[in-house]
């Protein structure tokens, strides 16, 4: 059975017992976080939050500027005060560089990738202070939105 397959098979299981359907959109703790995609790391657990708490934006490395249409959306027509930025320990991003990463697409796939930034850093803590600045500064987050960073640690799941 594939992935899918079993993913098709649990929704039609939690379809049963669904009684979340009366959720008001806006998110309850008026909150949007920005979060990688890694699989290793599940939100909702890792930060106590329930269904219908806080938007979760997740992308690779989690960041702000690939989720800025999300949190546009989420401030102002969702009504969200607050977003935090939360990226990880042993991020895939840290493994890559956009020249390399490229040359490979273009090597593997035939593809040229040359105008996309895929937003890699070196330095985690310094990836989140650059997506603190970046939303702090940017006109299209208003200066009350409070805006705060944070690196979640892989191996023992703190904050």
């Amino acid at each position: 059975m594939s992935a899918s397959d079993e993913l098709l098979r649990a929704n039609s299981e939690y379809a049963k017992r669904f009684d979340l359907g009366d959720l008001p959109r806006p998110p309850a703790k008026k909150l949007a976080i920005v979060t990688c995609m890694d699989a290793r790391i599940f939100p909702s657990r890792a930060f106590g939050l329930k269904a219908g708490d806080a938007h979760i934006i997740r992308n690779a490395g989690g960041r702000a500027r690939d989720a800025l249409r999300s949190l546009i959306i989420s401030e102002r027509l969702q009504g969200t005060t607050e977003i935090a930025v939360i990226h990880h320990t042993d991020c895939g991003l840290l493994t890559i560089n956009n020249r390399d990463f490229q040359a490979r697409l273009k090597e593997e796939l035939g593809a040229d990738a040359g105008d996309i930034d895929f937003l890699p850093f070196t330095d985690v803590e310094e990836s989140v202070r650059e997506d603190i600045a970046f939303l702090i500064t940017c006109p299209l987050i208003p200066a009350h939105v409070t805006v705060r960073g944070f690196v979640y640690d892989v191996r023992t799941g703190r904050l």
